[in-house]
């Protein structure tokens, strides 16, 4: 095999964007674009919405509660408890770079 010297240097590649790890996730993504259109939102509706167990959806709210992306505000309606979520300004703003980070890494494919 003929010497064709060194390999050429790759092409310079633009650095991939970090996408938010606790954002990224299937569900908490699917709640954080629900929260953006509303509000405020009820426990049961997110369930509804979501068709996610009360556990799992337990467990994603409050991961996004721990990040400050969402406030829970619990109280009792007609002795009935009522947990409302409502979507911070930090949230907002994570979602937006989420979005931009997304659209940057799909580049030309959308």
């Amino acid at each position: 095999m003929p010497d064709l010297g060194p390999d050429p240097a790759p092409e310079s590649v633009p650095e991939l964007p970090e996408l938010n790890p606790v954002i990224h996730g299937k569900l908490r993504l699917a709640l954080l674009s629900l929260l953006s259109g509303v509000d405020e939102a009820e426990f049961t509706w997110l369930r509804s919405k979501t068709g996610s167990t009360d556990g799992n959806l337990g467990a994603q709210l409050m991961k996004l509660e721990e990040a400050g992306y969402v406030t829970v505000e619990k109280r009792f309606v007609l002795r009935k408890p009522q947990t409302l979520y409502r979507m911070t300004e930090a949230g907002r703003a994570a979602l937006t770079e989420y979005v931009a980070a997304l659209k940057q890494l799909l580049g030309a494919a959308i």
